[in-house]
Order: C-alpha cells, then structure tokens, then sequence
C-alpha cells in the first residue's frame, strides 16, 4: 500500500469523527481556495458513507456547490470571509446538535 494510500484511509476514518470532520472544513474555509474546498467535502461524503447516502435534495445542492466551486477562482462566499477577517471575526464549522 502506496503512503499517499494510506494517508487517505487514515483520513476518512478520522473524519468519521462530527468534530474532526467540523475542524477539517474549517482549516480548508480559512485557506480560501475552492478547489481544496471541494476536496474537503467529497472527502467528509466520503466518510459519511458516500455520495449515495446523501438524500437527492442534498445531492443536488452538492452538485450546484460543486459546479460554483469549479467555475469560480474566488466565490462569493470567500468575499464574506475576507470581510469578518478584517471585522476581527471568522466562520466557523460545528457539529449540529441532534
């Protein structure tokens, strides 16, 4: 088994864990590249079972993110980022209390 393998094993089984998976989106979020966004989401589906487990509503918002993310340099959404960052302020990713 390749190291590169194994590494992403060991990732989708840590992202199993709600709270590794909030803090893995939140370190990509603060990194500001869509691309690695987008990495970081089909690897949170990944461990939550795979894109199959997600309901078809959910499927298409996944679909209509991915396509913004690949289309777009910089989204929108990395503007409000930029904006709390000056503010003193950042988003953040928690796990939804059930």
């Amino acid at each position: 088994m390749s190291k590169s393998a194994s590494y992403h094993e060991k990732l989708i089984e840590d992202l199993k864990d709600p709270l590794e998976a909030a803090a893995y989106i939140e370190v990509v979020l603060e990194e500001g590249d869509p691309k690695m966004l987008s990495k970081a989401l089909k690897n949170v589906i990944e461990a939550q079972g795979g894109i199959d487990k997600l309901s078809v509503q959910v499927k298409e918002v996944y679909d209509k993110l991915e396509q913004i993310l690949a289309e777009k340099e910089k989204i929108e959404f990395y503007c409000l980022s930029a904006l709390l960052d000056a503010l003193g302020l950042h988003l953040a990713v928690t796990v939804k209390l059930r």
